[in-house]
């Protein structure tokens, strides 16, 4: 039995100036799963990742948060709070780190128990955090960004290219801790990346996206080994498509 979706989307359209960028016949999320959505540059991956974060509404088509149809009433601030998005470039407080990482928490009213301290440590954050954030390497701004994203513990974790032009080490920190916090907090987790390999290596299913259609999506294993569609296909192999 499959677990039960988080998101719903049946025939969305999100249409910007009259240019329809996204095109979904259906999409679910399932909860606790790390979901990776792949595509080239354009193919509307940003902008479905902006739908889940309610950041904007479709412009037709209905997509549901727990069961429950997105509308100008629902969700609620209690829900919006589930899900937290993390962008490609990381807009950060000129603050210390630490006050970064905080920063969320205060705003809730929520009082800081030990776990800024537990996730500064987690991303390798702790001889930094007291550091300003804008003087930070890319690397470590980004780390931050994910730090201050998961001290509030979502149920939803969405990451819109979270280690483009990064280097190896960084790379390496953030999807270990990724990893980890997917399988021991059931975070779900949604990624969009450029990185076919990073999708590979993180990913429960891998979702190939196209001029704004969803092509394929499948678990992992079947995505890159044995894909239903010449388009994934072509795609796993690096060859380009437009």
């Amino acid at each position: 039995m499959s677990p039960s979706p988080i998101y719903s989307a049946k025939n969305i359209t999100q249409v910007y100036n009259g240019r329809t960028v996204l095109n979904l016949d259906a999409l679910e999320v399932r909860a606790g799963e790390v979901l990776a959505i792949v595509g080239p540059s354009g193919a509307g991956k940003s902008t479905l990742l902006r739908l889940l974060a309610f950041l904007e509404r479709p412009s037709a088509g209905e997509l549901a948060f727990y069961g429950r149809p997105v509308t100008d009433q629902w969700p609620d601030l209690a829900a919006r709070r589930r899900v937290t998005m993390v962008f490609q470039r990381p807009q950060l407080l000129r603050r210390s780190v630490r006050e970064n990482v905080a920063y969320g928490l205060g705003v809730r009213g929520e009082q800081e128990n030990g776990q800024v301290t537990a996730v500064l440590d987690q991303l390798g954050l702790t001889t930094v955090a007291t550091a300003k954030a804008h003087t930070l390497s890319g690397g470590e701004a980004q780390r931050v960004a994910l730090a201050r994203a998961l001290v509030l513990q979502p149920d939803v974790l969405l990451l819109d290219e979270p280690t483009a032009n990064l280097d190896p080490y960084n790379i390496n920190i953030i999807e270990q801790f990724v990893r980890r916090v997917n399988e021991a907090q059931n975070t779900t987790v949604v990624i969009v990346t450029h990185n076919i390999f990073q999708a590979r290596r993180l990913a429960h299913r891998v979702g190939l996206l196209l001029d704004g259609r969803l092509v394929e999506i499948a678990e992992t294993e079947d995505f890159f080994v044995r894909p239903s569609q010449p388009e994934t296909a072509a795609f796993v192999k690096g060859e380009i498509i437009y």
